[in-house]
């Protein structure tokens, strides 16, 4: 017995227009075409009209786990939020739309292969990009420091004056102004110089070897003490640190807050010099002696 032979699907505009002419058959196969794909149509509006209720929902619930953290205190930390909260917001709005296109009758799979292979080459051509959007997510997770504080980047000092996922904007103390890739801030060593919430200073002078040693570091002791910006704990300290060819070593060394460092340092060397000065100690330094010698040339015998 032979097999029936296969019908050619009729094509959907072809049944329309068949249908349309009168058709009685060809109208009720369309119309239950049309059904079916309104069914459809319908399911797939409201999986789509879900995902983006819960794309918010969860965006904004991821936003506001990470804001109640202990370390996100400051305005800075909300980049984090935002950006973790967009996209979780993405990844469940791109998952919505592959159900919303299978319930349509659209393979994904062929789009999810070329989506991906897509997805690999722009990896590719913006992997530095994607590295500094890393990097910069770390530095937000572990905060080494925030904006405002004084910091030592790639060699930089200066004032941290913002960031975001790719850039850290610093402030140098000559007024110029940085961008550094938050990359290239990961990978080297972070000094934050402000996070102790205090620096030493270290001056050294050197001394006569006649002079009294006992009233040099007595009288660097109380200028230290002396200065208001100088704190008191841990206190000043003042030694003996070495012994040189023409005068004694002596190193003061005292505490003050990250923003008072330069000045108060440049205000003790003066103070100190003018101190010592005054109380007769001396500051050697090095002379240049000429000697003038004259040899007497003896006679000539012949």
């Amino acid at each position: 017995m032979a097999a029936p032979a296969t019908e050619p699907v009729t094509p959907f505009f072809e049944m329309a227009g068949r249908a349309l002419s009168g058709d009685p058959v060809m109208l009720r196969g369309f119309l239950a075409v049309l059904g079916a794909f309104s069914v459809r149509l319908i399911v797939a509006g409201l999986i789509l009209a879900v995902t983006l209720w819960i794309a918010r929902r969860l965006g904004a619930l991821a936003e506001k786990a990470l804001e109640r953290l202990p370390h996100h205190q400051h305005p800075a930390d909300k980049t984090l939020a935002v950006f973790v909260s967009t996209l979780v917001k993405y990844i469940v709005i791109a998952v919505g739309l592959v159900a919303v296109l299978q319930q349509l009758g659209v393979q994904a799979t062929s789009i999810l292969a070329v989506l991906g292979a897509a997805s690999l080459a722009i990896g590719l051509a913006l992997q530095g990009t994607l590295g500094n959007v890393a990097a910069g997510v770390m530095i937000l997770l572990l905060r080494p420091y925030r904006a405002g504080d004084l910091v030592e980047l790639n060699g930089r000092q200066g004032r941290v004056a913002g960031m975001d996922l790719f850039n850290t904007k610093l402030m140098g103390y000559d007024g110029l102004t940085v961008y550094l890739p938050n990359g290239k801030v990961f990978a080297d060593m972070i000094v934050n110089i402000s996070q102790a919430g205090r620096r030493r200073i270290e001056l050294t002078f050197g001394v006569d070897y006649e002079d009294d040693l006992d009233l040099a570091l007595d009288l660097l002791k109380e200028i230290a003490a002396a200065e208001p910006r100088v704190l008191q704990d841990p206190a000043p300290w003042a030694k003996v640190t070495a012994l040189g060819d023409s005068a004694v070593t002596v190193m003061l060394r005292c505490w003050t807050k990250p923003q008072d460092y330069l000045n108060t340092g440049f205000d003790l060397t003066k103070q100190v010099k003018e101190t010592f000065e005054a109380r007769g100690l001396s500051f050697p330094y090095p002379h240049q002696v000429s000697i003038e010698r004259s040899e007497a040339r003896p006679d000539r015998v012949d």
